[in-house]
């Protein structure tokens, strides 16, 4: 009885410190507290093995560093556009831009964003089109080919896609692979022994040092970019695997958003796949040469901003460009995300929109992929509900999309979801589109797709079951760490 007081007198002892060092040392935002401290004092010890696992905090480590950035001039022009966006003097040569001139100014002072607007863009929202243009356009590289995605499996789409990344690199051409080891944790180093056998490069991402423990996996590089001899650009929604041609029964059809941009956004692209790459390896660095960012012909007048973020920064640069989009709404707010966990900020925000007038819709899948998030996405769409906004329940498949659409006007498309992991722990990358057209046709693709979805009611959301309401109740708890 004694041995067991003492014990049970330690662990207590134990939670209670590591409670004190998550609160103090790792100042995190109250709701994500909270829930880990749930954990802590309900699972003694195992809570914080749970912790060690999926709860450091990475903001205080500088991870991406790449010096050559200088030789680009980048500095120097975020320097020049962020001071006559200030001063008015800045030329926009689309009156869009010039409209949201003050989210754009936010994205160049935080993130070194910079507004291009000599792009073109083309939108796939099928996955088949997506990689079929992916791979004709690897054929034709003559340079490079740079390649990063969450999710790479070893399944008929992943073999066909090294097998032509192969192809190339026995051409001569530099090719170079980048996944997360999470995402793509079925993956082993034999998959790649023919494209490194052609002087094919490929990295990990957070790679574990174990083979079954990894502390850093909570932290997952969710970016899907490819760059093609500097010149083609590549971002949205889609990882390689054969689901995302709508090939696993499970899911149906693969609804997603991808973009493929020509431009000189492709230059923000090349430099932070770079940024990446380095951070992932010690041996083979990018070293800045003019081959990786050739000059750009005026291919389109799209305006655009590539925003990233992550865990390591001080700021939530995406979702500061969500709320900046919601908070300027006069008309329409067109959301489209398969996971719905808005933190307070942009929940509130979406309920003042509907509240003022602003028409909300919002759109998730009808399946889940992740149990828990999917209830906690039920949740708050409920909630959302009740301040007026239209819910889509999407039946077609599966719908994977990151799109915000705003008055038609602007939009953005990327991998970050509205959700607290994609706000704080993932590093992903959107696109800011300042384009009517694009916009446009945007919205149009989420009309189409209302067509293949249900409305969920509040009458219908209330009747739902006690068992449905209770799995609500307690993913909606675990919601900020989930």
């Amino acid at each position: 009885m004694e041995i067991g007081s003492i014990l049970l007198g330690f662990i207590f002892l134990l939670n209670t410190s590591f409670a004190i060092v998550m609160i103090f040392r790792e100042r995190r935002d109250a709701s994500s507290s909270w829930a880990w401290l749930l954990v802590l004092f309900f699972i003694p010890l195992l809570g914080f093995l749970l912790y060690l696992l999926f709860g450091q905090n990475l903001s205080r480590y500088r991870m991406f560093q790449w010096e050559d950035r200088k030789k680009l001039g980048i500095d120097k022009l975020l320097a020049t556009q962020l001071e006559e966006i200030r001063n008015n003097s800045f030329v926009f040569k689309s009156e869009t831009a010039k409209k949201y001139k003050q989210m754009i100014n936010m994205h160049v002072l935080n993130n070194d964003a910079l507004l291009t607007d000599n792009n073109e863009v083309e939108i796939f929202t099928d996955g088949n089109e997506k990689f079929e243009t992916l791979l004709k356009d690897i054929e034709q590289a003559k340079h490079h080919i740079h390649l990063q995605y969450y999710i790479f499996k070893k399944d008929e789409l992943g073999k066909r896609l090294v097998s032509a990344l192969t192809k190339k690199a026995e051409q001569g051409v530099k090719v170079r692979v980048l996944y997360d080891d999470l995402g793509s944790r079925s993956l082993r180093p034999r998959f790649f022994k023919e494209l490194r056998k052609a002087e094919g490069e490929v990295e990990v991402f957070f790679p574990s040092k174990l083979r079954w423990i990894n502390l850093r996996l909570n932290y997952r590089n969710h970016r899907k970019l490819v760059i093609i001899d500097g010149s083609i650009g590549y971002v949205g929604g889609f990882n390689v695997g054969d689901e995302y041609l709508g090939l696993d029964p499970s899911f149906g059809y693969w609804r997603d958003t991808h973009l493929k941009i020509q431009g000189t956004a492709v230059h923000a692209i090349q430099a932070r796949f770079i940024l990446d790459w380095n951070q992932a390896t010690e041996k083979r660095v990018i070293s800045y040469s003019p081959e990786l960012f050739p000059e750009q012909p005026i291919t389109g007048d799209s305006s655009i901003q590539i925003v990233t973020s992550g865990p390591d920064s001080e700021w939530e640069q995406i979702k500061n460009g969500y709320m900046k989009m919601i908070s300027s709404a006069s008309e329409s707010i067109y959301i489209q995300t398969p996971y719905f966990i808005p933190d307070a900020s942009i929940l509130d925000a979406l309920k003042i929109a509907c509240l003022s007038g602003v028409e909300v819709k919002l759109m998730i899948p009808d399946k889940p992929d992740h149990p828990f998030v999917y209830w906690a996405t039920l949740s708050y769409a409920g909630e959302l509900l009740k301040s007026g906004a239209k819910i889509y329940i999407y039946e077609n498949g599966f719908i994977h999309a990151k799109t915000i659409v705003v008055d038609h006007e602007i939009a953005s498309v990327g991998t970050a979801n509205i959700d607290m992991r994609s706000f704080k722990l993932n590093f992903e990358v959107n696109a800011f589109l300042y384009d009517v057209d694009i916009a446009t046709k945007l919205y149009e693709s989420f009309i189409e797709d209302m067509e293949k979805s249900r409305q969920l009611t509040i009458e219908a959301y209330v009747q739902r079951s006690r068992t449905i309401k209770i799995k609500e109740s307690v993913s909606r708890l675990l919601s900020p760490i989930l």
